[in-house]
């Protein structure tokens, strides 16, 4: 394993090797190895030299040698350079005649580099992460009241320890002597070590970080783990599970992990890839550059994969294992704000009834015998175990599920009730404001015709389509929302229950249709928050296949994903979908570890063959792939997927996986998703292009769909 302190190793002399014919004022290069040179933070760069061999080396840090801090590599000069200031500093290396130099922009270790101002207020959790209290930084009253002050930036030193894998599956605090109960584990290379790790924990761009890997046994190789959950930010965070990923660390991978790149603390991931790539850069600058590093991690943790991987090409993960992924979370706010209007609908119909019909007009999967959490009988569907809460959670300004008793110790009092709790207000630098203050939103359904699909199908009749178009309504702007009830405010249950949000919605007959707001879409499709297709790593993206148990994780999404990929350049070579059957719910096998055994052939491969590309190093077992419950495979290959974004028999595995949909696509969207604002047509013109399949309205029909639609139905 590389040491930390091998970076700062100091050479006595340097030999002099006869110097090529070739050299030239070209051959001498100083490069920034741990971040881009614009990029650095904390003071401090892993910096890498290359010269015309026949000279002693100098290198100043602004005028000042600094040479002592390099060390010998094939492939040059390695050193760590500390003691950068705030700003702009210049990195000169000096071999003879010649003499070239890099300009590095160093930020402070609390950031931002590229996020844009602090969000304030902003939670302190160092004392939950083992790290003590925060420092003081501030005798202005404002954020956490610590000694000596208070602390807006809740930043804590950095500290080491070891623990050692129990037989029992736990880690426990390394004690001087070897435990009784410590467990073995047999590395990537074969060998069979003690079961102890190394790891660092501390505070990097506001947020906690920890870098572990098994003591002496590190296999050159990283794995950034990333964690799922839905929140509105205003707080550090803590660490997840997967900081101590068992399995990683069992085979020699070093992991990355960081609370601000846990959808659970925050979805903003802007501020998460720039966390991603300061963590990154701490460890590059202590362990040296891996292998490579591939990003693990489910659902929200999914998502940062594709979009880091898109905003940042491989300078956080060089491949990613996106679990239970969607194509990012801010477009699946379009159809998920549907969910309680068309549940509220639904819940006060006897049409509806029986619950496996609700399928023709959320798309999601419904079942007529899965348990229900708010009613507690049989019956329910994805809106409801799923979804249920996300609504307000994104929307309401005045509801939070955020009640930490940290928030007691903040300062100025009240200043948590001066936050508005929404999805859009978490991302006000990207949404805009509006002219009354608030974060610009996206939500809008303006022309979308609920239950089209099913209606042309025969599942649902004309009247039953144009009553749920009349009926299922609008969300108030957030200026008119008003506090939640039951059962998202507990004290409120059960005599205040709306778990549809009603008190929030525009209701009538015909209800009024809210417009999306173009600067907030404009905004954020320009902003890297919507995956676009435009990513070349190597992605395997598995799931379980969980539709039956109503999971929010819906299946159709690895297509979703794929179909944007190949909207962007027409290939998608690069990503391969893995599905494992979970039918039924009980011990689901994981694939993660067989997933990592591809990726790190594929790696080797690209590294062995770099010019062939991504798609021109893919092993065998690098294609679409389906497994059995026991984690066999059922079948894998090119046409596995057939029939799903294509018109080609259904393949072997698009048998074995049905699949559902949003209710935006049962409204005639695309698979795809993100469209956030539909092109409108005329009633009329709809019409007569036969959109509505065998139906031809009336006049009393037309002028109902008129008096629903007055500005036009969707035209996608």
């Amino acid at each position: 394993m590389k040491a930390a302190a091998a970076v700062l190793v100091v050479l006595a002399s340097l030999v002099v090797a006869p110097a090529p014919a070739y050299a030239s004022r070209a051959d001498l290069a100083v490069e920034v190895l741990s971040s881009r040179p614009d990029q650095v933070s904390g003071g401090d760069a892993l910096i890498e030299i290359r010269w015309p061999r026949g000279h002693r080396v100098k290198v100043l840090r602004n005028g000042e040698d600094v040479t002592s801090a390099f060390h010998r590599t094939n492939d040059g000069l390695q050193g760590l350079v500390t003691g950068l200031d705030v700003g702009d500093n210049t990195i000169t290396a000096v071999a003879g005649p010649y003499r070239k130099s890099l300009r590095v922009r160093n930020h402070p270790i609390e950031g931002p580099i590229f996020s844009g101002a602090h969000q304030q207020p902003f939670v302190c959790k160092t004392e939950r992460g083992g790290l003590g209290a925060p420092v003081a930084d501030n005798q202005d009253g404002q954020g956490m009241r610590v000694e000596g002050g208070w602390s807006r930036n809740c930043f804590a030193p950095t500290v080491t320890d070891r623990l050692y894998r129990s037989t029992d599956g736990t880690f426990k605090p390394m004690p001087s002597r070897r435990p009784a109960d410590m467990s073995t584990t047999t590395l990537l290379d074969g060998r069979t070590v003690d079961f102890v790790v190394r790891r660092e924990r501390g505070v990097v761009n506001r947020f906690l970080y920890s870098i572990a890997m098994v003591e002496d046994g590190w296999n050159g190789r990283a794995i950034y783990r990333f964690d799922g959950g839905v929140a509105i930010g205003h707080d550090q965070g803590t660490l997840g599970g997967g900081a101590l990923d068992p399995y990683g660390l069992g085979k020699g991978y070093a992991i990355l992990h960081s609370s601000g790149t846990r959808t659970s603390t925050h979805y903003n991931l802007i501020l998460g890839g720039e966390t991603a790539l300061m963590v990154k850069e701490r460890f590059v600058e202590r362990y040296g550059v891996p292998l490579y590093t591939v990003g693990l991690g489910g659902s929200g943790g999914g998502i940062q994969q594709y979009i880091y991987g898109q905003n940042h090409g491989n300078r956080v993960i060089d491949a990613a294992i996106p679990q239970y992924s969607y194509p990012d979370m801010v477009t699946q706010t379009i159809h998920v704000g549907d969910c309680e209007l068309l549940e509220r609908y639904m819940d006060h119909n006897p049409r509806w009834a029986r619950w496996e019909d609700r399928t023709a007009l959320i798309g999601m999967n419904a079942s007529d015998t899965v348990p229900n959490p708010y009613t507690g009988e049989q019956g329910s569907d994805e809106c409801v175990n799923g979804w249920r809460g996300l609504t307000p959670l994104t929307m309401n300004p005045l509801w939070t599920s955020n009640d930490d008793p940290e928030w007691e110790r903040m300062d100025p009092p009240g200043v948590k009730d001066t936050v508005e709790w929404t999805h859009w207000d978490d991302l006000r630098k990207v949404y805009g404001e509006d002219e009354n203050g608030y974060a610009r939103s996206t939500w809008g359904n303006v022309g979308v015709q609920y239950g089209l699909k099913a209606l042309r199908e025969g599942v649902i009749t004309p009247a039953e389509f144009l009553d749920v178009n009349a009926k299922v309504g609008s969300w108030k702007a957030p200026a008119d929302m008003v506090p939640e009830g039951c059962p998202f405010v507990r004290t409120a249950c059960p005599a205040d229950f709306d778990p549809w949000s009603a008190r929030n919605a525009d209701l009538g007959d015909p209800a009024p249709r809210r417009a999306p707001d173009p600067v907030a879409i404009r905004n954020v499709q320009r902003s890297g928050l919507v995956f676009r297709g435009d990513i070349d790593i190597p992605v395997i993206d598995w799931r379980h296949y969980l539709e039956e148990q109503l999971d929010m994780h819906n299946a159709h999404q690895s297509f979703a994903t794929r179909r944007r990929m190949l909207d962007h350049d027409g290939q998608a070579g690069n990503q391969v979908i893995w599905f494992t059957d979970a039918r039924p719910a009980g011990e689901e096998f994981d694939q993660t570890p067989e997933a990592l055994r591809v990726i790190d052939a594929w790696m080797a491969n690209i590294r062995k063959y770099p010019k062939r590309g991504v798609v021109g190093n893919k092993p065998p077992q690098a294609v679409d792939r389906c497994f059995a419950t026991d984690g066999t495979e059922i079948a894998a290959g090119l046409h596995v997927w057939s029939g799903i974004l294509d018109e080609r028999a259904p393949g072997a595995c698009t048998r074995h996986f049905p699949l559902y949909s949003t209710s935006r696509i049962v409204a005639g969207g695309p698979i795809e998703g993100g469209v956030y604002a539909c092109r409108l047509q005329p009633v009329e013109r709809a019409i007569a292009k036969g959109l509505y399949g065998s139906w031809q309205p009336t006049r009393e029909e037309r002028a109902r769909l008129k008096e629903i639609f007055p500005t036009g139905v969707c035209d996608y």
